[in-house]
């Protein structure tokens, strides 16, 4: 087996994971405001899941054309672009609110906006990632970024809270100066972030067609990538309930912030133990652990504290760095780099689909009924997926890491044009 230097000492690897880890702290910061000042703004829980749907909406809407544009053009150009974009609309709201002339209408664009440029950024970075990265690697560097994801899980709820009890334009502008630090990192990089490529001339659709044929035929990113779409409806749903019976039960923004941090430090901790766990379970096992502790929402029903809700997403927490240490690290792996745009776009595209429903329907639950009957239905919901995932073929029949050791696979002449 290769030997190749510790992620630590890679130096492109860190300025990415460097920026990734600014960037993301400010965007924590404003996935509390967001809801936080919509609330302020409007008083209504039923808007407040709207901002939150118009922010995720962009991810099924746009990942593909994202995707394509990853494929074709400069990597490193479309996540500078996107960083520069979403600076320019957060620092829009900026101005406005401390022109003292919010709207409601506002929050929603610049919301729509910012996921949009997300969108645009998470198209071309498993590309930069793989490049950067050596294949056998790849499970380890998707776990050190689950735990900065964590790291920022953990401090920018209660900063983006506290920040925003000391004014409401303050974590936006916290988060447009950490979009220039994320500008800055990726400038420094030297690492082309794709191969050397000719000019595709191959038509739109087909070159489509072909990242949805590699993900389409290997059953097991087939079927994560379906259960992911629907698993990634009860996380926003739960965060959403969370702010709002927390600013019901009388906790401060800042307080709901440090809610929130519980589900960070778990992020944290399940990401150090990751390569313990992979080596200790099976790629199934991993999977199922993460299905089933969902579940545990339930306790709600018994108590409906929103202090039991966030501690019942602490095992979800622990489990969901290593589910994605495999399942990322595995795609990514087996992917050539021609397509890693495409099949990543196809991916986020059939994994985010429902996701901007999560925040939809439980704003609307909230308006409309109590929080017991809205966590009850997330409950149930949940409980349906573990049961699937349980029973899939494709679950029964996961991978082995052992294959990453192996070169990708190659892709015929038709395909390298």
């Amino acid at each position: 087996m290769a030997q190749h230097p510790p992620l630590r000492r890679n130096r492109d690897f860190v300025l990415l994971m460097s920026g990734r880890l600014l960037s993301g702290l400010g965007s924590g910061m404003t996935n509390i405001a967001y809801p936080l000042l919509t609330l302020a703004t409007t008083g209504s829980a039923a808007k407040t899941g709207l901002v939150g749907f118009l922010a995720a909406v962009t991810r099924p809407l746009l990942s593909l054309p994202a995707g394509l544009a990853a494929d074709r053009w400069s990597r490193k150009r479309l996540m500078i672009g996107a960083d520069l974009v979403r600076a320019l609309a957060i620092g829009s709201l900026v101005a406005t609110i401390a022109a003292g002339r919010l709207a409601f209408w506002q929050v929603a664009v610049v919301a729509f906006v910012e996921g949009a440029g997300s969108v645009a950024f998470l198209a071309a970075q498993p590309g930069a990632l793989r490049s950067v990265v050596p294949a056998s690697q790849l499970p380890a560097a998707i776990s050190v970024q689950t735990g900065r994801a964590a790291a920022v899980q953990i401090a920018s709820p209660p900063i983006g809270g506290a920040l925003y009890e000391a004014g409401r334009a303050v974590p936006f502008l916290v988060d447009v100066c950490s979009y220039a630090f994320s500008f800055l990192s990726l400038a420094l990089m030297r690492t082309p972030f794709q191969e050397t490529r000719d000019r595709d001339r191959v038509p739109l659709r087909e070159r489509l067609a072909e990242g949805v044929r590699f993900l389409w035929s290997r059953p097991f990113l087939r079927a994560t990538s379906l259960l992911w779409a629907f698993g990634n409806f009860t996380g926003p749903a739960v965060f959403l309930v969370i702010v709002v019976v927390g600013r019901r039960q009388g906790l401060t923004g800042g307080e709901i912030g440090l809610l929130l941090t519980l589900f960070g430090g778990a992020l944290l901790v399940g990401a150090s133990l990751s390569s313990r766990v992979r080596r200790a379970l099976p790629v199934r096992a991993i999977l199922l652990l993460e299905f089933w502790c969902w579940v545990l929402i339930a306790a709600f029903l018994v108590w409906p504290s929103v202090y039991v809700l966030a501690a019942a997403m602490v095992p979800v927490g622990l489990a969901i760095p290593n589910t994605d240490s495999v399942v990322d690290g595995y795609r990514l792996a087996i992917t050539p780099d021609r397509l890693i745009g495409r099949v990543e776009s196809v991916r986020t595209t059939i994994a985010v689909s429902v996701t901007p429903l999560g925040p939809l329907v439980a704003g609307l639950l909230l308006e409309h009924a109590s929080s017991r009957v809205t966590v009850g239905v997330l409950t149930a919901f949940n409980v349906a997926l573990a049961l699937i995932g349980t029973l899939s073929p494709a679950i029964r029949n996961a991978p082995s890491l052992d294959e990453l050791e192996a070169p990708p696979p190659p892709t015929s002449a038709t395909t390298l044009r």
